[in-house]
Parts: structure tokens; sequence; C-alpha cells
């Protein structure tokens, strides 16, 4: 009976201490919106719609791009795009996502950077309208500019 008392109590204990882990571990981060569109206009490179993925790691965040309308204009080996997307902060100021990342692409395939990594602060509000995206390939830049607030609305880091 001591025995069965024993394991009882190491049961209950154990219970308990896991209860206390969840009640005390950290909560995960999260941005909103997860994702937004925008209308982008790269100059004589097109432009048209994209969709920004946002995530977020405590401080860490990282923005990719991806776009249907906007293509490669020849082919791109993987991480060949040395990509920098300025984001304009509610608060004033920017907010610089960089980074080499991007798949392999064929000439007229859609594009996608990213993800591009920044650093963001608790209660940052980012817009992609009044910012924008610098892509160097083969030493060529093209900039592209949103041509209206992105929709649903600013990406707001917890």
């Amino acid at each position: 009976m001591t025995g069965k008392r024993i394991r009882t109590g190491a049961v209950l204990a154990v219970g308990a201490l896991a209860a206390a882990g969840l009640a005390f571990a950290p909560t995960a981060v999260a941005v909103t919106p997860q994702s937004a569109t925008i209308t982008a206009d790269c100059g004589a490179f097109g432009g048209g719609e994209a969709t920004l993925t946002a995530t977020q790691d405590g401080t860490a965040a990282t923005l990719t791009l991806t776009s249907t309308a906007i293509t490669a204009p020849i082919a791109l080996a993987q991480d060949s795009i040395t990509s920098t997307l300025t984001l304009v902060k509610a608060t004033g100021g920017t907010t610089a996502f960089t980074g080499t990342k991007n798949p392999a692409m064929a000439a007229g395939d859609p594009v996608t950077v990213g993800p591009l990594s920044g650093t963001v602060a608790s209660g940052d509000s980012l817009e992609t309208y009044g910012g924008s995206l610098t892509m160097t390939v083969f030493g060529i830049t093209i900039t592209c500019t949103a041509t209206g607030p992105q929709s649903p609305g600013p990406f707001v880091f917890d």
C-alpha cells in the first residue's frame, strides 16, 4: 500500500511540475497579419500584385515576397539575388530586411525572394507603401515600389 501511495504522489508531483512548466513557458510571438498583398511597380522590369509573408521569433523577423505578375527576366541560380526590402514604420523611420535567398528561376518564372532577415521591436507596425524592394542581379539593380498601402494592413509585431 505504501508503494502505491508513493507512486500516486510521484505522478501527482510530475503532473504539477508539467502544469507549472506550461504556465511559465514563453508564449510564441506572432506577427499579424502573417501575409499581405501589395501592388508593385518595378519600372521597365514590370509590376503587379505580390504577396509578402512574415514570420517572427523574438526580435528576429523574416519577410518573403512572391509574385506571379513580376517575372524573372533571365534564368537565375538559387541564392543569386541580393535583396533589400525597406518598410516604413508607423512611428517614423524604416526597417530593412536583407538577404540573398531565392529559389532557382527560369526566364519568365514568377519571382520569389526571401526569406529576408530583419530586426523588429515589440509593437513595430511596418508598411510597404513608401518603402521599396531593391534586387541586384548580375550587377543590375531593380527597384520596386508599392503603388498603395498593403492589404489587409501593416505588419504588427508582438
